[in-house]
């Protein structure tokens, strides 16, 4: 039987089980024989993780040709103003190529556990959330569109991944999904 599993990853963590320089893994968190991480999450961002021993489920999940949409939280430096949202709308122009069009929106400060180490603050410069919905998975992708239009990412935490969510999961904390016909949803 398919397993799947929801993680959430913690800042710091390699969205791997195993590593030579002894940084914390999903080893240190997930004791289950036979699990892999479909997609990655990179080790200063957060949230949702999702884990099979399903190798076909694992593709469908991670490869950008399915087009699973994945929502971020995304706090930002300063606040956007409504043409450099509209530009994440419309696709930015990043080193390595166009990104396809993003959902993206300005929200209130989301109620999520304190980060260690907390994010930098300055008083002189304000921050703004953001919701940030993308259906590709390029390395840091979300970190450079959101700097390519003027706004740095000082903090990320996956919220959704297709139709899994995060839901209460503190960091650390993993919980089984389960799966109905498919694999495609909760």
């Amino acid at each position: 039987m398919t397993r799947l599993i929801a993680f959430n990853k913690p800042f710091g963590v390699l969205s791997q089980f195993t590593d030579a320089d002894g940084r914390e893994t999903l080893a240190d968190y997930i004791d289950i024989a036979g699990i892999y991480p479909a997609g990655r999450l990179d080790r200063d961002s957060e949230g949702l993780l999702l884990l099979t021993d399903d190798g076909r489920l694992q593709q469908r999940i991670a490869d950008p040709k399915f087009n699973k949409w994945k929502t971020y939280y995304v706090e930002v430096e300063k606040v956007p103003d409504e043409q450099s949202l509209q530009q994440l709308r419309q696709g930015v122009t990043l080193k390595d190529g166009m990104t396809k069009p993003a959902h993206v929106k300005i929200i209130d400060t989301p109620e999520l556990w304190p980060r260690n180490p907390p994010v930098r603050f300055r008083k002189n410069i304000p921050t703004a959330w953001l919701e940030l919905s993308i259906s590709e998975g390029r390395n840091r992708q979300v970190r450079r569109m959101t700097a390519a239009v003027g706004y740095p990412t000082l903090r990320l935490v996956r919220m959704q991944i297709d139709n899994w969510k995060l839901g209460n999961l503190q960091p650390g904390q993993w919980r089984e999904l389960k799966l109905q016909k498919q694999g495609s949803k909760k």
